[in-house]
């Protein structure tokens, strides 16, 4: 592997750039610096955000809740999650928490 002086970007550094890019281009075509029609400019982008929005929220949960209904295929995270448990119930009950109730 080849050693370079810059790191590599993070996932977060990755997720702001394509906002930036998506947001750079949605400004432009609403601003009128790319041209379009009158139809796309007047009825599609001014409700492009919202369509973004509700497509990652969308994604979102549908992302959350298929890792909650394949959880349990997963035995090896589902036994370390039961050990974590166990271990976070006896720390409490050491210092004097009753978390059975």
């Amino acid at each position: 592997m080849v050693s370079t002086p810059y790191k590599q970007m993070t996932k977060a550094t990755e997720t702001f750039v394509a906002v930036f890019a998506v947001s750079a281009v949605y400004f432009a075509l609403y601003s009128g610096v790319i041209p379009t029609t009158t139809l796309i400019h007047d009825e599609i982008l001014p409700y492009l955000p919202f369509w973004g929005l509700v497509t990652f929220g969308a994604y979102a949960l549908g992302t959350l809740g298929w890792g909650v209904l394949t959880f349990k295929n997963k035995e090896a995270s589902y036994k370390e999650l039961l050990q974590q448990i166990d271990e976070a119930k006896t720390f409490y009950k050491s210092k004097g928490l009753n978390l059975d109730e």
